[in-house]
């Protein structure tokens, strides 16, 4: 058995010449078999250099002739060109070609025009089976590697949506994401079409059509919360930069964790602002944690609690409201049909114990999302598989889901900060739901939401050297009391003094931002404040 191959540029005559005395010989010769393969001019000679480089061959035209040693194995037997190939079928086939210089040009330039035909239906084709391009960054974290078995279930895209998988962290853990990817290929999984990861920030988002943002390694030392804020904007801007220039232009970019979640979210929106409508902040976590919370004291399950809205900072001050929350199925005095599974009923009709309320569930929810307790990578996964869910396929209809996303003004929420609040997702976006009654937020919870936002974008930015948390009055008044009474009147005016610069920061300018950002605070209830501790959590 004889196997040539015979390749060369689609427009070459010679290899059109070649191509027909090689299909007159395997028409009329039983062992003989020939494999062709030609290349568009413009990429035929670094095709060639690249075979010769292979074979260790000297060969610098069109066509190339080489016989397959299919009997004896080995590499191929270079041949040479089409005078090499005429020669050879003359001796041992006594063939030759008649063909006219103007038919040999007739015939390369449909060898041409076939070639284009067949490369873009190639690229139809890809189009047709191409996979979701997904990259996980932080990939070697915990979260990840909670994240991924959930991604490969088809849970989230869904079963018939085949994905490529690209882990992405720093250079230091590339021997984990190796055998990250052994074990990710072990699973098996039939919606994974490929995995692979990269160290390379130059080549990190490739074509993504889905990022996924997790908590950064904190393995270096951090001396204080200014430097852990200043510290996101030269990794955001980075990811920015390379998600504009690397990723497909409809790249959806969800980040989640519990460290300046809402920061890094509007970071990365002004750093990249041609995907900016397509970012958002996962707050699903916190408000699992409230769920959980209630369901304890209700006695029943946390599934069985819905339209719990989380206001404000996911990973900071926060306010959890209920007056929207409902529990289903629950086991009461009050029963509803049985054909009407939909039947819920408020939850704070439910709880009779307002102390509780105003105390211990703002307090244990304080102590949770401050420090990072019960959230760390099964909790982490979840929230973003399941916003990821509702994002691509939309959220349970009549559900009130909570969502970080650039605020335009919405509830009186001041524009230009990410902030979580109510939304629903429907047809590959997201609603905010302004309709939404009985929902308003005081002046002064709202203010103290939004202060924290401003102050960590001004301190990130370089805009404030430190960050100064939001103080009410009644907290100056307090610090105030604990303090040595003042002697005279005019050590009371320096002492007010003071207690103002606890309250603002001096900015120069009464048309600053923050100059009527602070009315009198009140005690208010379900109010999370985790500004002390956020460093703490950062660490």
């Amino acid at each position: 058995m004889a196997k040539f191959v015979i390749a060369g540029k689609a427009d070459c005559p010679f290899y059109a010449k070649a191509e027909l005395l090689a299909e007159y010989l395997q028409k009329n010769l039983p062992d003989f078999r020939i494999f062709k393969i030609t290349q568009h001019p413009d990429v035929w000679e670094e095709w060639l250099k690249g075979v010769c480089e292979k074979n260790k061959w000297n060969h610098k035209r069109s066509p190339i002739i080489w016989r397959e040693m299919i009997d004896r194995g080995g590499k191929g037997l270079l041949l040479g060109g089409y005078n090499e190939f005429l020669e050879y079928a003359q001796l041992y086939y006594g063939v030759t070609s008649r063909m006219t210089t103007q038919m040999m040009m007739i015939i390369a330039q449909e060898n041409l025009e076939t070639h284009i035909e067949k490369e873009l239906e190639k690229e139809a084709m890809k189009d047709l089976i191409s996979p979701l391009q997904v990259w996980i960054t932080s990939a070697a974290s915990p979260a990840s590697c909670n994240l991924i078995p959930i991604l490969m279930s088809g849970e989230v895209f869904g079963k018939n949506t085949e994905i490529s998988l690209t882990l992405f962290d720093q250079q230091k853990v590339e021997n984990y994401l190796k055998a990250m990817v052994m074990e990710i290929e072990d699973m098996a999984s039939q919606i994974l079409l490929r995995i692979s990861y990269c160290t390379k920030i130059e080549e990190a988002f490739q074509q993504a059509q889905v990022i996924i943002v997790l908590d950064e390694s904190t393995e270096r030392e951090v001396t204080s919360l200014e430097n852990c804020l200043r510290s996101k904007v030269s990794l955001c801007r980075l990811y920015a930069y390379h998600m504009e220039k690397n990723a497909h232009e409809s790249v959806k970019v969800i980040v989640g964790g519990k460290s300046f979640v809402n920061l890094k979210t509007i970071l990365l929106m002004q750093y990249a602002p041609s995907i900016a409508d397509n970012i958002i902040a996962v707050a699903m976590g916190v408000e699992g944690q409230a769920r959980a919370t209630i369901a304890k004291k209700l006695k029943t399950a946390a599934s069985c609690i819905k339209d719990v809205i989380i206001w404000g900072n996911i990973s900071g001050t926060n306010y959890v409201d209920l007056r929207k929350a409902k529990v289903y199925g629950y086991d009461s005095a009050i029963w509803g049909p049985p054909n009407r599974p939909d039947f819920s009923r408020p939850v704070l009709s439910l709880i009779f114990d307002s102390e509780w309320i105003q105390k211990e569930f703002v307090m244990t929810l304080k102590n949770l999302t401050a420090t990072g307790k019960q959230f760390g990578g099964i909790l982490a996964a979840h929230s973003i598989t399941t916003t990821l869910k509702y994002w691509y396929h939309g959220s349970p209809p009549g559900e009130i889901v909570s969502l970080g996303v650039l605020s335009k003004g919405e509830f009186g929420i001041p524009e230009g900060i990410v902030f979580s609040m109510p939304v629903k997702f429907e047809n590959g976006t997201w609603v905010v739901l302004t309709d939404l009654e009985d929902i308003e937020i005081s002046g002064k919870i709202m203010n103290n939401m939004t202060s924290d936002l401003f102050q960590e974008k001004l301190v990130a930015l370089g805009n404030n050297i430190t960050f100064q948390p939001y103080k009410s009055e009644s907290q100056v008044i307090k610090k105030l009391e604990n303090e040595p009474s003042p002697t005279s009147y005019e050590n009371m005016e320096e002492q007010m003094e003071r207690s103002n610069e606890i309250i603002f920061e001096d900015t120069g300018d009464k048309d600053s931002m923050f100059y009527d950002l602070f009315p009198d605070e009140e005690n208010e209830p379900i109010f999370s404040d985790e500004s002390e501790d956020k460093f703490d959590a950062y660490l």
